[in-house]
């Protein structure tokens, strides 16, 4: 979390330390919480992070990014993501949500494709999550 924290605020305030930038986070987020937000909705996915800011920033039409502009820009990414989403790929996320990994399945493959699933990897292997923009959809919860 602390290095995606970083990585948005070198964006902005690239010729400062890091424990500096830290005491800047207001300037870009209301709260230090919807930075927090940010970085965790993104799963780690920078690309997906970097989009998610640049639309909350739109949004909030400037800076600060406020908790509500960026859970709308989450809303909305959520929406669209579901939509893509058929029942089959819901009980697969589930799955995978349980069970950390994937099968051969081409069910299976067209969920990491699609990223609705991201894998991760460490000395121990790799291990699959649903991304946690979905995680937080309705559908997924019940």
């Amino acid at each position: 979390m602390a290095l995606l924290r970083q990585m948005v605020l070198a964006r902005a305030f690239p010729d400062l330390k890091a424990q500096q930038r830290l005491h800047k986070i207001t300037e870009i987020f209301d709260t230090p919480d919807t930075l927090d937000r940010l970085c965790r909705i993104s799963g780690g996915h920078v690309r997906n992070l970097l989009r998610l800011l640049n639309n909350a920033i739109q949004t909030e039409m400037g800076l600060p990014i406020s908790w509500d502009s960026l859970d709308k820009v989450i809303l909305d990414y959520k929406n669209a993501l579901k939509l893509a989403v058929d029942d089959h790929e819901w009980a697969l996320l589930h799955r995978v949500a349980k069970e950390k990994r994937v099968t051969g399945d081409d069910g299976y493959e067209k969920l990491i494709r699609s990223m609705f699933v991201y894998e991760y990897q460490d000395r121990q292997g790799s291990w699959f999550v649903i991304n946690p923009v979905l995680a937080e959809a309705e559908e997924f919860q019940s």
